[in-house]
């Protein structure tokens, strides 16, 4: 591919990015509009905290075979399909969520739309990435976690709208119908907005040349890098494609390191990292959370908005440093905050007392967890929230991105249910010890980030999945450096 002194783009490609993001949106508001009604759920069908831990979080279980099965879909089928398909699940799930007449049908409709939320997850950064160009990828490619943060806050304030408005998330509101269910059923809008997006959208030019459309292909590319050299890009891609073949792994995930290729495993660590630090935990239950330590249920739900309004503010740090200063240290900086920010909540919560059966933070410590939790959201937002995705849509290889994405991306989401289904039960044991391992985590990614992950900015996708990790790329130079030293000696007569 050619490179551009100053690469340049039309508005149709960022038109195009921002419209394969809004799955993220429905992504980020079915995951987080459960946060709102968790306690009138609990009260409603008389939950322990393990079953409350269970209704929270099985979506997540829907969203971990949706993310397996959406890579397998959208190479055989394309990405496009895959997007009408999650659109139609957010759909039902949230009407069949919203009229849910027991537990068991609401888990049931919960995991409906968490398979929407795997599909999105998978697709939505596959396609940002390949209809991409390189000197913009990193940003574009950011857009998929600005539209999950966006879709996080509108949650949280339907939430606290429907709620406040109601006089409490168990109150009645329009129609008679309780507030909670309203919460749900107001994902039912912008699914259907998603599919009408996805029914105009172009495919992706890769998976085309891929199935060996390339015309059609030529023609995406034309309209949406019209100064790029799309014959090279084509050219490039196909020669990416027969690499494969020849080494008779194309399609294929399985590798010699325990039966993953090696640069799989390495997007499986990325995801599990991004969830096992807990940020979900400040979105599924910083209501209930807040109420536990003294906060009325219309203050936690507005403490709750303000944190997802911090959220999308500190995306956008991302998104402009992201194709700046790379990938790695936008990481390492964020795992660095996270780790003191979550051992800061550790402490705060480690001063807490009951009185009368509830828990209180006396004196600072409510205000210093307050701030700490949103220290650890700005951190989060603004480095491993957005760049995972972005190294996810563009670290593998053609012939098995959406695949190996959609394994990460299951990880990702068996990680987050792990994290959402434990903590009520822990956080009834031990805050302090819950906080303290969501911070030890945060440490270890600091450490896998240095040991493991690639830098790919200002690299095309075809480049960016050939790298090594940091540690072995070491050694490769350093060989190559002793084989070039052993040369000059050879050649000198030494």
């Amino acid at each position: 591919m050619i490179q551009n002194a100053k690469p340049t783009t039309n508005g149709r490609v960022i038109a195009l990015a921002v419209a394969g993001a809004f799955g993220g949106f429905l992504f980020g508001f079915d995951a987080s509009v459960i946060n709102g009604a968790v306690n009138a759920i609990q009260d409603e069908y008389a939950l322990t905290a393990t079953l409350t831990g269970l209704a929270v979080a099985s979506a997540l279980l829907g969203a971990a075979a949706g993310a397996y099965l959406g890579g397998r879909v959208g190479d055989r089928f394309g990405r496009i399909p895959v997007m009408l398909l999650g659109s139609i699940m957010f759909f039902v799930s949230s009407v069949g969520s919203g009229f849910a007449f027991s537990i068991y049908d609401l888990v049931l409709w919960r995991i409906v739309g968490g398979l929407g939320i795997g599909l999105a997850s998978v697709v939505a950064p596959a396609y940002i990435a390949e209809i991409s160009p390189r000197a913009m990828r990193g940003r574009l490619g950011s857009l998929q976690q600005l539209a999950i943060t966006i879709g996080i806050f509108s949650a949280l304030l339907s939430d606290a709208l429907f709620a406040n408005t109601a006089g409490g998330a168990s109150e009645a509101s329009l129609f008679g119908i309780d507030a909670w269910r309203w919460m749900f059923l107001a994902c039912a809008l912008p699914a259907a907005i998603y599919f009408v997006i996805a029914k105009i959208l172009p495919e992706s030019p890769r998976f085309l040349v891929l199935k060996g459309r390339e015309q059609e292909a030529r023609a995406v590319f034309l309209k949406v890098w019209p100064d790029g050299d799309v014959e090279r890009e084509i050219r490039d891609i196909r020669a990416s494609i027969q690499t494969d073949k020849l080494a008779q792994r194309a399609g294929s995930l399985r590798g010699k390191a325990f039966g993953l290729r090696p640069i799989v495993w390495i997007g499986i660590l990325l995801s599990v990292f991004q969830q096992f630090v807990g940020i979900n935990v400040i979105f599924f239950y910083s209501t209930t959370l807040w109420k536990a330590v003294g906060f009325e249920e219309s203050s936690s739900l507005t403490i709750s908005v303000f944190t997802g309004l911090t959220n999308i503010a500190v995306t956008f740090i991302a998104i402009a440093l992201v194709d700046r200063i790379g990938r790695r240290p936008i990481l390492m900086t964020g795992s660095m905050g996270m780790t003191l920010s979550l051992a800061t909540m550790a402490i705060a919560f480690s001063q807490s007392v009951t009185v009368g059966g509830e828990i209180s933070l006396p004196g600072a410590w409510g205000p210093i967890a307050l701030v700490a939790a949103n220290v650890f959201v700005v951190f989060f937002g603004a480095s491993w929230g957005p760049v995972v995705w972005v190294l996810l849509g563009e670290m593998f290889p053609n012939t098995i991105r959406v695949k190996a994405l959609g394994l990460a991306a299951a990880a990702q989401w068996i990680a987050n249910f792990l994290v959402a289904v434990t903590f009520p039960p822990m956080a009834a044991v031990s805050l302090p010890l819950t906080y303290g391992m969501y911070a030890l985590f945060a440490a270890l990614s600091f450490v896998s980030v240095l040991t493991k992950i690639p830098e790919t900015t200002g690299m095309s996708l075809d480049e960016a999945n050939t790298l090594l990790p940091p540690k072995n790329a070491a050694k490769k130079a350093a060989k190559a450096a002793a084989a070039a030293a052993h040369a000059d000696r050879v050649h000198a007569g030494v």
